[in-house]
């Protein structure tokens, strides 16, 4: 099970990764949590102690292993470099665990534009597309409001692209924005979570600018999930109502992941 979480800045969607990873991992899934978002805060919501977190270095932060891998200095342009480095072993070596859930922080790279082609780049990239396509695990992966870490052949091994989206129009425009950078590179399917619901007006809201079949379910206004970071505690730990109604997306994503595996074999065959 492979799945992509993303959405706009506020929506709920780390809290959403954190609890969806928390989930596999007590029902026996062996879970990768990756943290591509630039504002890296999955530790604090997976539970990890705050020691352990402030020690996490992001995998494009760790220059040595960077240059190691790409041949190259980091932070160097058009100059020759490794365009497929090593990243099989990446995982094992720099996960971090705790609560039964492997976290790999990615970390971003802050020199050069938009499409920049640098070794930290590269390594990244590859290590995404390991991850999904390759790596055995589940795999719950906290994004940015985008896909950029996916390329055409990795996105379409995604099993699941989730928007986590709240009752308004500027968290619509983000899934419609991810929506269509999705078909642009072959995702048939875009899923959407509706967070922060308040009551059915807010579910139809919602439901009403989706096609059927996008929404997975809905997650209720709960204060409780609210202070658990205040007191930097894991959502998961503070919320069996909230726990429910993530049960019920983690079922639809197992269904969603049986659906594919069928058509495949049916294609085969």
């Amino acid at each position: 099970m492979k799945i992509a979480v993303t959405g706009k800045g506020g929506v709920g969607k780390t809290t959403f990764s954190s609890m969806l990873s928390r989930m596999f991992a007590e029902d026996g899934y062996r879970v990768v949590a990756v943290d591509a978002d630039p504002d890296a805060n999955l530790a604090l919501a997976l539970g990890f102690p705050r020691e352990v977190y402030d020690n996490i270095v992001p995998i494009s932060e760790m220059k040595k292993l960077v240059s190691d891998r790409t041949a190259a200095e980091t932070g160097t342009f058009n100059k020759m470099f490794k365009l497929n480095p090593k990243v099989d072993d990446i995982p094992e070596k720099y996960c971090q665990e705790y609560n039964g859930v492997k976290l790999l922080t990615l970390g971003t790279v802050d020199s050069g534009g938009s499409g920049c082609v640098c070794p930290e780049h590269v390594l990244l990239k590859r290590l995404c597309s390991h991850l999904i396509l390759q790596n055995k695990d589940v795999v719950v992966m906290d994004m940015e409001a985008g896909i950029e870490h996916l390329g055409r052949g990795t996105a379409q091994g995604v099993d699941a692209f989730i928007v986590v989206v709240e009752p308004g129009e500027r968290s619509l425009q983000t899934y419609r924005k991810v929506k269509k950078l999705g078909n642009d590179i072959g995702v048939k399917q875009v899923y959407v979570v509706g967070n922060k619901i308040r009551n059915k007006e807010d579910e139809d809201f919602i439901k009403s600018n989706l096609e059927d079949g996008e929404s997975l379910g809905f997650i209720y206004y709960n204060q409780d999930v609210i202070n658990s970071d205040r007191s930097n505690q894991s959502p998961y730990d503070v919320s069996m109502k909230t726990k429910d109604e993530i049960k019920i997306i983690r079922d639809r994503l197992i269904k969603i992941k049986e659906n594919k595996k069928q058509l495949s074999l049916e294609t085969l065959t």
